[in-house]
């Protein structure tokens, strides 16, 4: 089972609670940043935490997929 602690983007490394645009969409949604990343981060991993913030989405060229790109 994932926990808060194996969310990871990536590129750079960071947990959502490092990760200022998580951190706002979280307060708005009344959330925490790991709970809004796995519920609403189209490029989260559910198998193993991992995810691609938007900055490094776009330094990874923006990778896509017929059913939609999920970290590795």
């Amino acid at each position: 089972m994932i926990t808060e602690a194996d969310l990871i983007c990536i590129g750079c490394g960071k947990a959502p609670h490092e990760i200022a645009e998580y951190v706002e969409a979280a307060r708005e949604n009344d959330c925490s940043p790991a709970c809004y990343v796995a519920a609403e981060e189209g490029t989260f991993n559910h198998v193993n935490g991992h995810f691609a913030c938007t900055e490094c989405y776009i330094a990874l060229g923006m990778p896509a997929s017929p059913g939609g790109w999920i970290a590795p």
